[in-house]
Parts: C-alpha cells; structure tokens; sequence
C-alpha cells in the first residue's frame, strides 16, 4: 500500500510513518521501480499498536523489543511480563499523582467559588 493508503488507515502523518520506518519500527517497506515506498499488510497493524504503546508511556527502544518479539514469534514471557510490571507501576505512580493535583485545583476551585459567592460575583 502507498503511504497515503497508510496515512489514512492509522491516522499518522507521512512525516511519522518515516520516522518510524527509519527506526526501524515499520518493516518490510519496499521501493517501487518508481521509487515509491510500498507498506506491507503488517505495518498498518504495527503502526497501530505502536500508537496504542506509546499512548501509554512505552519509550520507542521498549515499542522496537516489543515489536522484533512478536516479529520473530519468540516472547521472552519474564521479560515480557517484568516490562508490562514496570509500566504499570509507572502509570499507577502518574496516577497517584494526578489524584494529588486534582486535589490541589479541587480545593482552589471551591475556594474560589466562595470567594465569589461572599462578593456576589456571577457563578460561571
């Protein structure tokens, strides 16, 4: 598929889908006599689920092992699963803070709002 096929399937730019092809996280691309790029079934999926981890903090090299795993159909499980661990001790940490912060504006906002009550200032 051309990349404009790509581009519309994922919703990524052309800029990022080279991106990506250049480190070497979309593969099999081929080149045309035209010198078009040609993009295999497999780089709309991969594409895909390369948004869906980096969405959720994964780095590009942690995407790249994820990916030459399922590439070569042999997933180290420990190692797969102490990634997976990892991660998500990172996002339940993002999570405790971001409980922390909406907190903080909770109590700024209520403050507020008593403050225009007390001076007779419109609610918004």
């Amino acid at each position: 598929m051309r990349i404009s096929e790509l581009e519309s399937r994922t919703g990524l730019g052309r800029h990022a889908l080279r991106f990506y092809e250049r480190e070497g996280l979309l593969v099999g691309v081929q080149r045309g006599q035209n010198n078009y790029r040609d993009y295999p079934e497999s780089a709309a999926r991969d594409a895909a689920l390369l948004q869906q981890l980096q969405s959720l903090g994964f780095s590009l090299q942690e995407i790249r092992q994820v990916l030459d795993a399922m590439r070569a159909k042999s997933i180290d499980c420990a190692k797969g699963a102490r990634l997976m661990a990892d991660k998500r001790i990172a996002i339940e940490a993002q999570i405790a803070n971001l409980r922390k912060v909406s907190k903080v504006l909770l109590r700024e906002q209520q403050r507020l709002q008593e403050r225009a009550a007390r001076y007779g200032l419109p609610k918004e």
